[in-house]
C-alpha cells in the first residue's frame, strides 16, 4: 500500500463512490446510494479481513462474500475491480449493458468473484447461512487435530429491505440454532428504502432481534470510520459460538451534497451536476472511472491473496500426505463430482426397484431409493420443514443435525456427524438455505414439504435454476389424494406452475422405478435443480421392460398388445404419477371392446420436451389423438396436442381420497369414456 493513500483511508473508499457514481450515470440505471454508503465497510472488509485471491476466485478456503443488498452491485463491481480480479474498468463502462459481466444485479458464474446472485431481498443472507453451515460440516467432517483443511468466514453485507423480508428472520433464527460463529453480517443501517425513511413501516429493535435468536451483535459502530468497522470485524471472529451482527450506522448516497441521507439517493443516477458537485465535496479530482495508481496499489489484493492461497497449498499438500484418501474425497466433493461407483449405484437403486415391484407411495419409493443413495454418497445433505414422518426424507445412513453447547457438530460413535436437517416450519427459508450449500460446494441438498407449500419456496427454486445449481426438493402429497386436509394443503395448479420455471427438472412418477430414475437424474444433473413431486397414496407396480426409457421423461409404458390386443394403437393416453394406474386400468377396459389404445407414462414433461423430435413423435404419433390425464389444472398438457384432458381446474374438498378421485372424474370409467368420445366410439 503506498504511503500516500495509506495515510488517507477517505481516499480509498472514495475510489468505491467515484465508480458507483461513474457507472451508474453512464448506464442512466443503477443504485448509487449503497455502495456510496457502504464503501468504508467495504473497505475495512475486503483489505483487512478478507482471505481472498483475486487470480483464483475459486479457491476452495477462500472466504465468501455476499453482497444481500444486490440493488447495490456496482460495491461489488468496484470492489472486484480494484482488489484485482479479471474484471477491467471497460466491463464498469458497461455496467447493466447487453453481455457485460456487470450485469444489473450479481450474478454467480458471470462475475468473477460474485459467489452467489443476489437481488431478491432476504435471500443473500440467507445464502450466506447455508454456506456457513457447510463450511462448519465440512470442517467438522474433514479437519484433523493438526490440520485445518477447511476453515475460512462467511461475510454478509446486508440492508434495511433483506431485514423486512420474512425469510432473513427464517434463515437467521436457524444460523442462531446452529452456533455458525464463522458468520459475520455486517448491517448498514441507514434508514432509506425506495419510499422513504422506514421509520414509520420498520420500527423493529434489530439489535435484540438478532440477540433474541442466539446472535453476537456489535455496534452501532460508524459506518463510515473504516478503523471502528475493522475493528469490529476483528471482535466478531473471535466468537467461538454466535454468529455475529455489526450494526453499522451509515448515511445512502455518502458524500453527494444533496442527495445524500434520502431516498432520491437509493435507485437512480445522482445527475451529472450532482456527480461534479459530489467530487468536489469529497476533493476527488481523477476523470470518470479513473483511478489514481496509488489508491489502486492500496486496495490491490493479488499478493496477499496468493500468498493466503499458498499458505492453504502447503497446508493442503500435507494434509494429502497424512490422510490421502480424505483429500481425494475433499476434492472430488468440492468439485461437485459424483463417486466413479455412481452408475452401478444407480443400477443397483433402480434394478432394486424393478425386481421388487412393490405397491407402496412414491413418497416411500423416494425413500426407499434414499436408503440406497444416502449410503453411497456422504455429500447428500437431506432435511424437511418439520414434516419428516410425512416427507420420508430420512435414511439409516442420515441421523439428525445436531450441535453441542460449544456450537460443534455432535457425532455418533463412529464419529460421523448429522446429516438431516430439522429446519422447523421454514420453506422459503430452506429452499435458499440449500442453494448456499449447493454454491459452497461439498454438499448435495435435498429437503422436503407438501408440494402445495412450494409456493412459499418458489423464488428461492427459481434462483436455483438461474444459478443452475444441483439442488433437490422433495414434494410430497402432491394432488387431491392428499385427501381431508382439504384444499388448502391439497395441489392443483402446482405442478404446472414449477413446469414453467426454466431451468428446473419436475418428476412426477408413478411407481418405485420411476421414482428411483427421478432421483438418479436429479443427482446426475450436476447444473441443474430438481422437484420430485410424490404421493402419499399407495400407486401400484407399473410393470416395464425397460427402466432406461424412463429418463427421456415420456416412454411408451403399454401398447395394446400388451392387454392382449394385436391392434395397432387408435389414441395414446399420456398420464403422469398417481393417474398412470388409472390410464393403464382404462387401457384394458378399452381392449374388452377392441378399442386399441396406447399408454404413455410422463414422469417428466421438462426432460421429455429437451428429447428431439423423432424420439418424441416416436413416442406420442402426429396421426393418434392424445388424451392426457393428470390431477391438476389442465392448460400444461395442450401443448401435447391433445384431443381431450382431463384435470382439475378448481380446488379441491375435503374428504377421504377414494371420494375425491371419483367426484372429480379420476375414475377409469371416466377416463374410457373420454377416449370414446374423441374416438367417435
Amino acid at each position: 500500500m503506498s504511503t500516500s493513500a495509506q495515510n488517507q483511508p477517505p481516499l480509498m473508499a472514495n475510489a468505491i463512490r467515484a465508480l458507483a457514481m461513474d457507472g451508474v450515470q453512464q448506464a442512466n440505471s443503477g443504485h448509487p446510494g449503497a455502495p456510496m454508503g457502504m464503501a468504508e465497510m467495504a473497505q475495512a472488509l475486503w483489505t483487512r479481513h478478507l482471505r481472498h485471491n483475486p487470480q483464483q476466485p475459486q479457491w476452495a478456503d477462500r472466504d465468501r462474500f455476499v453482497l444481500s443488498n444486490g440493488h447495490g452491485s456496482m460495491l461489488i463491481y468496484a470492489l472486484l475491480n480494484l482488489t484485482g480480479y479479471a474484471l477491467s474498468l471497460d466491463e464498469l463502462k458497461n455496467f447493466r449493458q447487453l453481455h457485460s459481466l456487470t450485469p444489473g444485479h450479481p450474478e454467480v458464474d458471470v462475475t468473477p468473484g460474485v459467489e452467489t446472485t443476489t437481488g431478491p431481498l432476504g435471500q443473500g443472507i440467507t445464502n450466506a447461512v447455508g454456506m456457513a453451515l457447510a463450511e462448519k460440516l465440512m470442517a467438522a467432517e474433514f479437519n484433523r487435530d493438526g490440520f485445518h483443511l477447511v476453515d475460512h468466514h462467511t461475510y454478509v453485507f446486508m440492508g434495511d429491505g433483506c431485514l423486512m423480508e420474512g425469510i432473513s428472520h427464517e434463515a437467521c433464527a436457524l444460523a442462531g440454532a446452529w452456533k455458525l460463529n464463522k458468520l459475520v453480517a455486517l448491517y448498514d443501517d441507514n434508514g432509506i428504502s425506495i419510499d422513504g425513511q422506514v421509520a414509520p413501516w420498520f420500527i423493529d429493535n434489530t439489535p435484540q432481534r438478532f440477540e433474541a435468536y442466539g446472535w453476537n451483535v456489535i455496534g452501532p459502530v460508524d459506518g463510515h470510520n473504516a478503523d471502528a468497522v475493522d475493528a469490529a470485524i476483528a471482535q466478531a471472529k473471535l466468537s467461538t459460538e454466535k454468529p455475529t451482527l455489526i450494526v453499522c450506522k451509515t448515511s445512502i448516497g455518502k458524500g453527494s451534497p444533496n442527495r445524500a441521507g434520502t431516498a432520491k439517493a437509493h435507485g437512480e443516477p445522482l445527475g451529472a451536476e450532482e456527480i461534479k458537485l459530489t467530487r468536489e465535496a469529497l476533493g476527488w479530482s481523477a476523470e470518470p472511472f479513473v483511478i489514481p495508481e496509488d489508491i489502486r496499489a492500496a486496495w490491490d489484493c493479488t499478493a496477499q491473496g496468493a500468498a493466503d492461497q499458498a499458505e492453504w497449498d502447503a497446508r493442503f499438500a500435507a494434509y494429502t500426505t497424512a490422510f490421502p484418501e480424505l483429500a481425494a474425497e475433499f476434492t472430488r466433493r468440492m468439485a461437485g463430482e459424483l463417486p466413479a461407483n455412481f452408475a452401478e449405484v444407480a443400477v443397483e437403486a433402480v434394478g432394486s426397484a424393478h425386481d421388487k415391484a412393490e405397491t407402496v407411495a412414491s413418497r416411500k419409493a423416494s425413500q426407499i431409493a434414499l436408503e440406497v443413495f444416502t449410503d453411497a454418497l456422504p455429500e447428500l445433505l437431506g432435511g424437511s420443514a418439520d414434516l419428516t414422518g410425512s416427507n420420508l426424507t430420512n435414511t439409516k445412513s442420515t441421523p439428525n443435525l445436531r450441535f453441542d453447547l460449544a456450537g460443534d457438530v455432535v457425532k455418533n460413535e463412529a464419529g460421523v456427524g448429522g446429516r438431516h436437517i430439522n429446519y422447523g416450519v421454514r420453506e422459503f427459508g430452506m429452499a435458499a438455505i440449500m442453494n448456499g450449500v449447493a454454491l459452497h460446494g461439498g454438499f448435495i441438498p435435498y429437503g422436503g414439504t407438501f408440494l402445495t407449500f412450494s409456493d412459499y419456496s418458489r423464488n428461492a427454486i427459481r434462483m436455483a435454476a438461474l444459478m443452475k445449481r444441483r439442488v433437490i426438493h422433495v414434494f410430497t402429497h402432491d394432488s387431491i389424494g392428499l385427501g381431508e386436509d382439504g384444499p388448502t394443503h391439497q395441489s392443483v395448479e402446482h405442478a404446472a406452475s414449477l413446469r414453467l420455471i426454466p431451468g428446473l427438472d419436475v418428476w412426477r412418477p408413478a411407481d418405485t422405478t420411476e421414482t428411483a430414475v427421478a432421483w438418479t437424474m436429479a443427482l446426475a444433473n450436476k447444473h441443474r435443480p430438481t422437484a420430485l413431486l410424490l404421493s402419499r397414496q399407495n400407486l401400484p407396480y407399473a410393470p416395464k421392460e425397460d427402466a432406461d426409457v424412463i429418463t427421456k421423461g415420456g416412454y411408451v409404458l403399454s401398447e395394446p398388445v400388451n392387454v392382449g390386443l394385436k391392434k395397432k394403437a387408435q389414441a395414446v393416453i399420456i398420464a403422469t404419477g398417481s393417474e398412470v394406474q388409472l390410464a393403464l386400468q382404462a387401457q384394458a377396459e378399452l381392449a374388452k371392446a377392441k378399442i386399441a389404445v396406447r399408454v404413455v407414462s410422463m414422469p417428466s414433461t421438462t426432460v421429455f420436451d429437451r428429447q428431439d423430435l423423432a424420439y418424441k413423435l416416436e413416442v406420442l404419433p402426429k396421426a393418434l389423438p392424445r388424451i392426457a390425464i393428470e390431477a391438476g389444472v389442465t392448460d400444461g398438457w395442450w401443448k401435447y396436442g391433445c384431443a381431450a384432458v382431463i384435470g382439475l381446474d378448481r380446488y379441491g374438498e375435503s374428504a377421504p381420497a377414494g371420494v375425491l378421485f371419483k367426484l372429480f372424474g379420476f375414475t377409469v370409467d371416466n377416463l374410457a369414456l373420454t377416449v370414446r368420445k374423441v374416438l367417435g366410439k
